[in-house]
């Protein structure tokens, strides 16, 4: 039996743990990694292969999203599964278009990321009933899209440290950005989304669950 190599990467050691203790359970011969940061994933996914990546989109230094690109553009073939306390109707799509097999919510039985890990690791895609309604919804456009679906990935990463309380400097610090860059997406949210202040955007981010 070929050892499989699987990367956890989420910035909460006792959800590392407790994820790799359930698969080691279900996988035995397994071989694990884990990564905290964004930053630590990214590393991982550059210098080794992997059969199976399970990330979380809230991570220190650049979000969940920022990795997943990183692993699309550099192990195209390698399955993600996203694992994460945000509901699918905020990010389960913009993940599956970035090229996720799997986007579960913390709270899914561990029945049904067993079920996930075993889909992808087959070649398929895991869609929960929630995100089959959302794809089909996007589909016939049905439903009015959140304003903040119009963002870019950069647009709704910048409005969400706005939200968790960083200045302009810390978020081009932790981006990697000028200032002015980093002004300049602040006006495109507004002119997006119609959130001109921190306290809308604050507001706006709570009410759709696009921070903890």
């Amino acid at each position: 039996m070929t050892m499989r190599n699987i990367l956890i990467v989420d910035d909460h050691e006792v959800v590392r743990r407790g994820l790799r203790s359930l698969l080691a359970e279900k996988m035995p011969g397994t071989h694990f990694e884990e990564a905290a940061t964004s930053a630590q994933a990214e590393a991982k996914i550059l210098q080794d292969q992997w059969d199976l990546i399970l990330l979380d989109l809230n991570l220190p230094g650049r979000n969940g999203l920022d990795v997943l690109t990183t692993a699309r553009k550099h192990c195209p073939r390698t399955p993600v599964i996203v694992l994460t306390v945000f509901p699918e109707a905020e990010f389960a799509l913009r993940a599956i278009k970035l090229g996720a097999q799997a986007y579960l919510n913390k709270q899914a039985a561990a029945e049904e990321l067993i079920a996930a890990v075993n889909k992808v690791l087959a070649g398929g895609k895991y869609i929960t009933p929630t995100l089959a309604q959302q794809l089909a919804s996007a589909l016939t456009a049905d439903t009015p899209a959140a304003p903040h679906a119009s963002l870019t990935e950069r647009e709704l990463q910048v409005l969400r440290l706005v939200a968790l309380g960083k200045t302009t400097k810390e978020i081009a610090a932790e981006l990697s950005l000028s200032a002015k860059t980093i002004a300049t997406y602040r006006s495109r949210i507004s002119a997006k989304t119609g959130l001109a202040t921190t306290v809308s955007i604050t507001r706006y981010a709570i009410q759709h669950h696009l921070v903890e």
